[in-house]
């Protein structure tokens, strides 16, 4: 069994609207893949208020109701209490420990794990990938098409890294696709989506979705071809409701297409199911 993690964050459900970017002649791929092969999940988890970044990824990848088990929803960076979560029984860990390949697909722009190790602020994704040295992919893999901009195209870094080429969001797809034959479970994270949500700017969002929908066109091909599970959700809403500034309380799309699909997405009613569905389908024979 493979399967391909998509994390896209901050997308949401909501129905169609003059101010909700998420719909068929923006993305027609994704909206294909949410009518035909997802569900609705909560991303509220039981805690009062808006839901955030730190607590819901937190919770996506262990299985822990991290906003419970801190008494609120926690935006950006997690703290040393969401931090020690994650370090102790993540997805990432769990996977190892039973023997499966697991590899964070996004290209960090440092030259090791230790280089990584020593920044002071980290991601959710970032904690755990560092929890399992071996999943964190450096530059040099970017610059070998072994790895993945977390904007896809890496037009984002031309500033920085002018040497390294531009590419079309469907040949990251085909990236992404080659890395994940090689491991059982491969995670890419992509948050163009909640940061674009947050700027308010239609044109802006719609933009974001357009490369997203290329990209997931060519890997949805090529995952069908292979037999590969493809899961796909996000953390929190924002994007669906590009009028307001902040995050929804809308519910997220459980995406899953491929071999496992029906027996992973039945399992799955919250942020909070998605680590225990994957690992039980990783384990039944």
């Amino acid at each position: 069994m493979k399967v391909i993690y998509l994390f896209i964050d901050g997308v949401g459900l909501r129905p169609a609207a003059s101010d909700n970017p998420v719909n068929m002649e923006v993305c027609p791929t994704l909206c294909r893949l949410i009518e035909r092969h997802s569900k609705p999940i909560d991303a509220c988890l039981g805690v009062e208020g808006f839901p955030q970044s730190a607590t819901g990824q937190a919770t996506m990848f262990t299985g822990v109701n991290c906003a419970a088990a801190i008494g609120k929803h926690c935006e950006g960076f997690p703290g040393p209490a969401l931090r020690q979560i994650v370090e102790k029984d993540n997805i990432f860990i769990q996977l190892k420990n039973r023997g499966r390949r697991v590899k964070f697909a996004d290209a960090y722009l440092v030259d090791s794990a230790d280089e990584l190790a020593s920044r002071r602020f980290k991601s959710v994704t970032t904690v755990m990938a560092l929890t399992v040295p071996e999943t964190i992919s450096t530059l040099d893999d970017l610059m070998n098409d072994s790895a993945v901009m977390q904007d896809l195209t890496r037009e984002t870094i031309q500033d920085r890294y002018p040497d390294i080429p531009i590419v079309r969001p469907q040949r990251a797809a085909e990236h992404l696709f080659r890395l994940a034959l090689g491991y059982d479970f491969t995670l890419y994270e992509f948050f163009q989506t909640d940061v674009s949500g947050h700027s308010m700017d239609y044109t802006r969002a719609c933009a974001v979705l357009r490369v997203y929908d290329r990209f997931l066109s060519t890997l949805v091909s090529c995952v069908e071809a292979a037999g590969i599970t493809l899961v796909m959700t996000a953390d929190h809403g924002n994007i669906e409701q590009i009028n307001s500034r902040g995050h929804t309380s809308n519910p997220v799309p459980f995406i899953v297409y491929g071999p496992k699909e029906q027996q992973i997405r039945d399992r799955v009613s919250s942020l909070v199911d998605i680590t225990p569905a994957l690992l039980a389908a990783f384990d039944d024979k």
